[in-house]
């Protein structure tokens, strides 16, 4: 059985390199073997396929129909092999190397803290941090990691947790003592309401009540950076619809009190994405599993 499995990692190498080469000749030299070993690989692999892979001439080969598609599983395979390989002789080495991180702008409230004992952990991993509004490509920019809130798409993507987010409403103690506080959410309609527009979609953020209300909240001042919502909501210049941990410091301080608690939105969910073709390198496992369990208390 062993023999078989390594005759069939053999053949499928061949195989792929001659695809990609279009020559028995230059598949050997890249594999160190001569060309006709080659086509010995090859020629045994289509007798155990039962399918011809490639159209042979005195000086080309091309794959044919069949050839085209069982080539696409092959190379998949080995990559994985080599994933795999690589994976296993990077396990006994320390995290090091860059690694690039994509995350919202406001999203530095929950990871900066935690740095300096990572850096401290993994001296030999160089952070390059994104923070980014915009909707990130995680494959095509070449980023080791992303941070993002809202339901998961991209099924070329792993995932992990990180833990739940809040909505909610909130003004300056002086703003309130000034205008009175909203008893229902259709009192809003008689309030400076700070709105947020969405760098991505330039459309505004929805004031999500429950019960499953969504309320068509005038807008006094609208922004499309969060932070400085947040700040204007500070000075007292109106309520403010925005995420639990953004307003955390200035709950705790008093400088912002919630105003219809009870009729706050769940939120979301914060994830930490990474490419599935990727391989969880040492540096990418040091920062997931570091950070996972660190941001999760930081969101609740």
């Amino acid at each position: 059985m062993a023999e078989d499995s390594f005759d069939n990692l053999v053949g499928l190498t061949s195989f792929v390199r001659a695809a990609d080469a279009r020559s028995y000749v230059a598949a050997g030299r890249l594999l160190g073997i001569s060309a006709s070993a080659v086509g010995k690989n090859v020629a045994r692999l289509e007798v155990q396929l039962g399918v011809r892979l490639f159209h042979r001439s005195t000086r080309h080969i091309r794959l044919t129909a069949e050839g085209e598609i069982f080539c696409e599983r092959a190379r998949r395979i080995l990559d994985d092999l080599a994933d795999a390989r690589a994976m296993m002789q990077q396990s006994a080495q320390a995290p090091q190397g860059r690694l690039r991180v994509s995350l919202p702008v406001i999203g530095y409230r929950f990871l900066l803290p935690h740095l300096p004992e990572f850096s401290q952990r993994y001296p030999a991993i160089e952070l390059e941090l994104d923070f980014n509004d915009h909707l990130v490509d995680v494959i095509e920019d070449g980023v080791d990691v992303a941070i993002r809130s809202g339901a998961l798409a991209d099924s070329g993507l792993l995932a992990r947790r990180l833990g739940p987010f809040r909505l909610m409403l909130l003004a300056a103690p002086a703003y309130l003592a000034q205008r009175g506080t909203p008893a229902t959410p259709h009192d809003l309609a008689g309030h400076a309401c700070l709105r947020f527009r969405f760098p991505t979609s330039g459309k505004l953020q929805e004031w999500v009540l429950q019960p499953d209300t969504v309320l068509p909240a005038p807008s006094t001042l609208v922004c499309n950076n969060m932070e400085a919502m947040r700040e204007a909501c500070i000075a007292g210049l109106g309520i403010a619809y925005m995420p639990d941990f953004l307003a955390r410091d200035a709950l705790r301080s008093g400088a912002l009190s919630p105003v219809l608690a009870q009729c706050g939105d769940l939120g979301g969910q914060f994830w930490m994405l990474w490419p599935a073709s990727r391989q969880l390198s040492p540096k990418l496992r040091a920062f997931v599993d570091f950070m996972a369990p660190r941001l999760l208390a930081a969101a609740d």
